[in-house]
């Protein structure tokens, strides 16, 4: 079951503040919903554990996260992979930045794969939490940059 979103905004902050920012797990991870820990690992990767509760599988998800592409202060991808449940999910999940006036336009794209007993057990149920949490990430990443 792939899950593709992607969208934009706009914030009143210089291009490579965003960058970092948006670049930097220990700042952006804490956002994610059901956010519970990091361990950064080296410069490009490392492991985030979020709560979940879908349906009756509920736990920790741990999501190895490498920052694959980068290309300061205009472009970064990053892939994931993790597991719970006996299910998967492998993700990417990336961002170009623009000048825009007096702040930066950022365009934001990703992409979740999900395998396993997971799908099986809440299907329908998770294209519309990924999207909800999804957009929780967005609205909290513009705020943490305005």
């Amino acid at each position: 079951m792939a899950i593709h979103f992607g969208g934009e905004f706009r914030v009143n902050k210089k291009r490579t503040e965003v960058y970092d920012f948006l670049s930097d797990p220990k700042r952006f991870a804490p956002l994610l919903p059901d956010f519970e820990s990091m361990t950064q690992l080296d410069e490009r990767r490392s492991t985030v554990n979020l709560k979940v509760g879908i349906s009756h599988i509920r736990g920790t998800a741990s999501i190895q996260l490498e920052l694959a592409e980068t290309e300061r202060p205009r472009h970064a991808v990053y892939q994931g992979k993790g597991s719970l449940a006996g299910s998967s999910v492998h993700l990417t999940a990336g961002f170009d930045l623009e000048d825009d006036g007096n702040g930066t336009r950022v365009i934001w794209k990703g992409e979740a794969q999900l395998f396993g007993r997971l799908i099986s057990v809440a299907g329908g149920l998770l294209e519309p939490l990924a999207r909800k949490n999804v957009q929780k990430l967005i609205d909290a990443l513009q705020g943490a940059l305005s």
